[in-house]
């Protein structure tokens, strides 16, 4: 099974996290939760749950050695440096192993820990893949045990994703993802290509919120 999981927005280099949320939430007229740090990432993020066991993260770099070493870091690093603003989006799976094999190294851990000692794990792949050519998607599959735990469950949801905008090929996004069968689609997900005039990547996501349907 494979499906749309969330959506990753980096934080600018001037706004910092709790402005750039604050703008968020006003936008689409909903109430954030906290989200934590990543330690192995060297990152820190805040959270929208969506309907549909979906998220919205918006997510700012720190200054701690894991941000130079993880991709993940370098990744939102990089977003941020030029001006903030969708940086990806992330599809799950039930087994990271096909896509292991096809990118020839090993899926890598990420937690992040609540106040009341619980932690949420998970692994991932795919964040060089996103830097090389930010159209694609990363993967990710969260650990047995942290159903409960997914970051959508942590308040009750108030808007769903309705959309995803990409300046990209389709062919591509789909070799990226190994679907073969053109039959075979990303679960709960409405995707629209654009021909990109500049870098690939994600344009925009639409939401239906309580102010409508909002594009950011």
């Amino acid at each position: 099974m494979m499906r749309l999981d969330h959506v990753s927005y980096a934080v600018g280099p001037d706004e910092g996290l709790a402005a750039t949320v604050a703008r968020l939430a006003d936008a689409l007229g909903i109430e954030r939760v906290k989200g934590g740090v990543h330690p192995r990432f060297g990152t820190r993020n805040a959270l929208f749950p969506l309907r549909n066991r979906q998220y919205l993260e918006v997510v700012e770099v720190l200054d701690h050695p894991s941000s130079e070493k993880a991709p993940f870091g370098q990744a939102v690093r990089a977003r941020s440096e030029m001006g903030g603003g969708w940086m990806g989006w992330c599809v799950s799976v039930d087994d990271l192993a096909p896509f292991e094999e096809r990118l020839e190294r090993q899926s890598v851990p990420g937690n992040r820990k609540f106040p009341d000692g619980r932690e949420l794990t998970w692994r991932q792949i795919g964040i060089k893949g996103l830097i090389a050519d930010p159209q694609v998607p990363y993967l990710l599959r969260w650990d047995d045990g942290t159903e409960d735990l997914h970051p959508s469950q942590a308040q009750e949801p108030q808007a769903e994703l309705s959309s995803i905008t990409i300046a990209g090929s389709r062919d591509r996004v789909r070799g990226w993802l190994g679907l073969d069968d053109p039959e075979e689609k990303v679960g709960d997900l409405n995707v629209v290509f654009e021909s990109p005039s500049g870098t690939p990547g994600l344009l925009g996501v639409t939401f239906e919120t309580p102010k409508g349907t909002v594009t950011l």
